[in-house]
């Protein structure tokens, strides 16, 4: 089918709206949106032909940028190292076990070479964090096991991507020194690492100390911060997505201007760009080659579910503070992603063999994931009793904003149980003099503060302040009454 430009804008848009409706529908039937993504690309695929795996690795690697970039914006650092060993483990040696297990299987069932069949078991060896999140909604699942499946999720496709493009090397070269191939995984995951940190913390300067003239530049900014922090990486050899999330969760732990703003738009940017890719794979699936494999890929599907993943996470945690229900609930919640279909393209690009019916399985096992383990991770958890009811979320939907290109800006500051300003009337708070609370929010109201209000535990407050004096006024804020104590003593 041919179409003109006014077409195929007309399409694009129609395929936006689509797929942001039904995940309206996906949620109420319990089933990830993206199985409905895939669904559209395959039935557009009976009326397009593509076949572009050159711009589908492309596209899918930006889109992994930004993904990672959301996600590493919205992971709590508080939370997250408490779990950073496990995390490690099983982004390392986890998708490692995993990818040889299922390697092993998909030699046999599908009748590759060692290599081959370890290479299949390394595209498909890591989760997938957006697709886990999607599903879980607001089930207010233990913080443990989020921050371990976002940690994980969030640095185990370095490893995944390192193990694909290792294999294709060792199988197109099979003199590639495997000394060499152990130095480069070091040499990447170190220099993703410090390039993260590095680029983190020149990204929040950066927004903080510009003064741009819209402030819906400011977005624009933090994702061409997060792009540039990929690819300065992945020119030095370095493994850029790792640098992304290390880049992100910096930047997300610290103190913005046009914070909201920045999280918003990257959050919305992100689902576009899942929406599309999860699309593109559906395009570049042909039913007719499915039907031949429909056994051995649905037979490999399960058996990453039920044994390898298991497998990789089982001897990964058993010798860490997990009990065996939440290890049996984080291997469960091993789905797969958009990681699987971008790796699928390399051999692709290699001209490899059996690249076609590499890429067929792994449409079974993410699209399987998704339905299977997507629809069922939440009533896991709860048969676990690992749910604590509903997430509680934040009842409001005021902006944080920097005051034009004045020397103020409005903060949001949560008043603690413990907080030295819980209890008492806005007036004896004995607030800083350069500090004004504009608004109060509590529970499902929005108070407009006075004199004789009083701050209770849980209030959300909005205060217009300095910004020079934003640390200051924010450390008074969250003083603890003990240390007020001790400070008058």
């Amino acid at each position: 089918m041919t179409f003109t430009v006014d077409g195929a804008i007309f399409l694009f848009s129609t395929l936006l709206v689509i797929a942001v409706i039904t995940t309206k529908f996906s949620s109420r039937l319990g089933v990830p949106s993206l199985v409905f993504f895939v669904a559209v690309g395959m039935v557009l695929s009976q009326f397009i032909y593509y076949d572009n795996t050159q711009l589908t690795q492309l596209f899918g690697i930006l889109a992994l940028i930004i993904i990672l970039f959301e996600g590493g914006l919205q992971t709590k650092w508080t939370n997250m190292k408490k779990v950073i060993a496990p995390s490690a483990v099983l982004a390392t040696f986890g998708v490692l076990i995993t990818t040889v297990v299922i390697g092993v299987l998909a030699k046999y069932i599908l009748g590759l070479s060692w290599l081959e069949g370890i290479l299949f078991g390394a595209i498909v060896g890591s989760t997938d964090a957006a697709a886990v999140f999607a599903v879980l909604g607001n089930k207010n699942i233990k913080s443990k096991l989020t921050s371990t499946l976002e940690a994980e999720s969030g640095t185990n496709d370095p490893m995944a991507i390192f193990l694909t493009v290792s294999l294709i090397a060792l199988i197109q070269e099979p003199n590639t020194s495997l000394l060499s191939l152990v130095l480069n995984f070091f040499w990447q995951m170190g220099l993703g690492l410090v390039m993260g940190i590095v680029f983190g913390k020149i990204s929040v300067w950066i927004i903080n100390k510009i003064n741009l003239d819209s402030s819906g530049l400011y977005p624009v900014l933090s994702m061409a911060m997060a792009i540039l922090t990929y690819s300065s990486t992945a020119m030095l050899q370095g493994s850029g997505l790792l640098a992304v999330y290390v880049m992100a969760v910096l930047v997300g732990n610290s103190d913005l201007t046009y914070r909201h703003s920045i999280f918003r738009f990257n959050e919305g940017f992100a689902w576009m760009m899942q929406i599309l890719m999860f699309i593109l794979l559906g395009l570049l699936v042909f039913p007719n080659q499915l039907l031949s494999i429909i056994w051995q890929g649905l037979g490999l599907s399960l058996l990453l579910m039920l044994v390898a993943r298991p497998i990789g996470v089982f001897a990964s945690m058993l010798w860490m503070k997990f009990s065996l229900k939440e290890i049996s609930f984080i291997s469960w919640a091993g789905l797969r992603g958009a990681v699987p279909i971008v790796l699928a393209t390399y051999p692709m690009m290699a001209g490899m063999e059996n690249s076609q019916l590499i890429f067929n399985v792994v449409f079974f096992v993410v699209l399987t994931s998704a339905l299977v383990q997507g629809s069922t991770i939440s009533l896991l958890a709860e048969k676990l009793g690992l749910v604590g009811g509903k997430k509680p979320t934040a009842p409001h939907t005021l902006e944080l904003v920097s005051i034009g290109k004045t020397n103020s800006e409005i903060v949001e500051i949560d008043v603690e149980a413990d907080s030295v300003i819980a209890g008492k009337e806005i007036r004896h708070a004995e607030l800083p003099v350069e500090a004004l609370v504009t608004a109060i929010i509590r529970k499902d109201k929005i108070i407009t503060p006075k004199g004789h209000t009083r701050l209770e535990a849980g209030d959300i407050l909005y205060v217009l302040l300095p910004k020079p004096l934003r640390e200051q006024i924010k450390g008074y804020f969250s003083k603890k009454e003990e240390l007020r104590e001790a400070d008058d003593d």
